[in-house]
């Protein structure tokens, strides 16, 4: 029964961190498109992970995630104003690279997509097509 509460937390604390880093006007988390990716928190409450990536790669969200450790105290205090908790948790930030491994993964299926075919192709298809109308 706990679980619901925790993935409810968890994704209520997803979306008004979201809000909160378009607010923060620390340079190295405005420096990209910054994105909170999963946030995990303990069964008591008292921590959330939370995963940060960004789409120009792991040393951007690195430097991103040291702008967000300097401003944790103030995001706390932010999530406790926007959510009803008895206990707001302590969030603990941590760079990953889910944005930019999709976005490779992405690539490459769309490297494997077929390409056109050749105008020698086309015009087959098309006196084929001319043939079976007649």
């Amino acid at each position: 029964m706990a679980s619901h509460k925790l993935d409810r937390v968890s994704e209520d604390i997803k979306r008004e961190l979201t809000a909160i880093l378009r607010e923060l006007k620390d340079p190295r988390v405005q420096g990209g498109l910054i994105s909170v990716v999963r946030v995990v928190v303990s069964n008591d409450l008292s921590y959330c992970k939370v995963y940060v990536s960004a789409v120009e790669g792991m040393e951007t969200a690195r430097r991103a995630v040291q702008g967000l450790k300097s401003a944790s105290g103030y995001i706390r205090r932010e999530l406790g104003a926007r959510l009803k908790l008895r206990h707001v948790p302590q969030p603990v930030f941590a760079a990953t690279d889910s944005i930019e491994y999709s976005a490779n993964i992405s690539k490459l299926l769309h490297d494997l997509e077929p390409k056109e075919p050749a105008s020698d192709e086309k015009q087959e298809e098309q006196e084929g097509r001319e043939q079976q109308e007649e």
